[in-house]
């Protein structure tokens, strides 16, 4: 039997920290998207489609090292409605990173916008044109949205609140840097 490991393997925490800078650039790009008409929509567009979609497939990838390097354990003293609540919100983040794509592309399937990727990459409609399911994944596209804006921000405020006032090693365990020996008291 193999014990937990502690801190998240090289590759996970690389592919965290290149899809947190990717999803705020998505988000502020679907804002900058929607409040403009200006010749700078069509790059935005493009741009906010071809990163949705790299985004798809990194959580995919993401989802299968978590499957197969595990997680470390949270602290043993965090309350139980804490620990529940770390694991609920990761998977929701899971699931809006791999529904948010899909609702962008099924929102313009359904408008009949041909999905042209950064590049000219074309990807083939799987959806019929249909303006009542476009409005529908529209709305859902806009709200949900947001709300794993609200999300992120929770997500940053705990890692926060562990990295900065409990200190109790779970920001070192997806941080990026080098993990540093803690210094024991003399005795």
């Amino acid at each position: 039997m193999t014990s937990a490991p502690h801190r998240f393997a090289p590759i996970q925490r690389l592919l965290h920290w290149l899809m947190a800078v990717c999803i705020l650039v998505m988000l502020f790009v679907g804002v900058g998207m929607v409040s403009t008409v200006a010749p700078k929509y069509l790059p935005l567009i493009e741009i906010h489609k071809t990163l949705g979609l790299a985004l798809l497939f990194l959580v995919l990838i993401r989802l299968a090292l978590r499957l197969r390097f595990g997680a470390p354990p949270l602290p043993a003293d965090l309350p139980p409605a804490v620990k529940l609540g770390a694991r609920l919100s990761h998977l929701l983040l899971y699931g809006f990173m791999m529904i948010m794509p899909l609702l962008g592309l099924g929102m313009l399937w359904a408008a009949a916008y041909p999905v042209v990727l950064y590049g000219g990459i074309q990807v083939t409609a799987l959806l019929p044109q249909s303006d009542g399911v476009h409005t529908l994944l529209w709305n859902a596209h806009v709200y949900l949205g947001l709300a794993l804006f609200a999300l992120v921000l929770l997500h940053l405020a705990a890692a926060l609140f562990h990295a900065l006032i409990r200190r109790d090693g779970v920001f070192a365990t997806i941080s990026p840097l080098p993990q540093r020996e803690r210094m024991k008291p003399a005795e």
